[in-house]
């Protein structure tokens, strides 16, 4: 049940759903779930393995719900929590959180939040896409690659990527919807013609109308931006849609090569991931 769960969580993860996990560690008496049992939750409810079932089970699934709805700070600050639990409906003068059970065995349960890693899809694979490949392989992050030139989205460029799409705006976005999508934390548009960066921009923001995943940021200057935002609000995208685009994309530290800039762009998708 063990290697289930966890399988299940890291498929989960990379899809990029946050999941809060629970695991027995420590149990005595008369009790369902023995030390190594697991319960996992995602953010849209879905869930798998169990840590005992009954009234255990509600208790740990809503404390599941508190952490994944709840600030994400404190869980990091914290670490998550830890409860015991008797199951016993009379428990008195006991730290611990007691049950509507006559069983009389005590269970330790420890919960945490785990998060998905930064799955950035860099569309354009030139100079700056390929530094920011090299700072996400620096940071542990996942890196996907999309460029209308192969030579530009190929594994001897790019040969840590998790995907590599060489093709045309449209086709790619008529093999992916808001689902699929949201697998990419966020989608950085690169590319070394506007034309391509404003398909993807519309296409993208048509999809999934700016919901919380995958964030998208553009490279350029006000000018592009301007350009990009008329013509979004001429496809009828909505202005919460549009507001949410970032650009220009990265902190502002003086960046100027394509290596600084990577950086600077990594350093704000890092900032947003411990903001949001």
């Amino acid at each position: 049940m063990t290697r289930a769960v966890l399988t299940w969580v890291l498929e989960r993860l990379e899809g990029g759903e946050r999941v809060a996990m629970a695991s027995v560690i420590e149990a005595s008496g008369s009790v369902p779930g023995k030390p190594g049992a697991r319960l996992a939750m995602t953010s849209g409810g879905a869930k798998f393995g169990t840590v005992g079932g009954a009234g255990l089970e509600l208790k740990v699934e809503n404390a599941l719900k508190e952490l994944l709805n709840g600030s994400r700070e404190p869980a990091r600050s914290k670490g998550g929590k830890v409860e015991t639990f008797l199951l016993y409906k009379d428990a008195k003068g006991e730290e611990v959180t007691s049950l509507d059970s006559l069983c009389g065995g005590r269970v330790t349960v420890a919960m945490e939040v785990i998060e998905p890693m930064p799955h950035i899809l860099i569309a354009g694979g030139g100079h700056v896409g390929r530094s920011v490949a090299i700072v996400c392989d620096t940071l542990g992050w996942s890196h996907s690659v999309f460029d209308v030139r192969p030579e530009y989205a190929d594994s001897e460029r790019y040969p840590f990527a998790t995907e590599l799409h060489a093709k045309a705006v449209s086709e790619f976005l008529d093999s992916e919807d808001a689902v699929s999508l949201s697998r990419f934390s966020d989608v950085l548009l690169l590319g070394h013609d506007w034309v391509v960066d404003q398909q993807m921009l519309l296409g993208m923001l048509s999809e999934f109308d700016g919901g919380s995943r995958p964030r998208i940021g553009v490279i350029g200057s006000t000018v592009k931006w301007n350009a990009f935002r008329e013509a979004a609000v001429e496809e009828g995208i909505s202005q919460a849609a549009v507001d949410s685009v970032r650009c220009p994309i990265g902190l502002d530290i003086g960046a100027d090569s394509p290596e600084e800039i990577a950086v600077a762009v990594c350093a704000e998708i890092m900032a947003l991931e411990k903001r949001d």
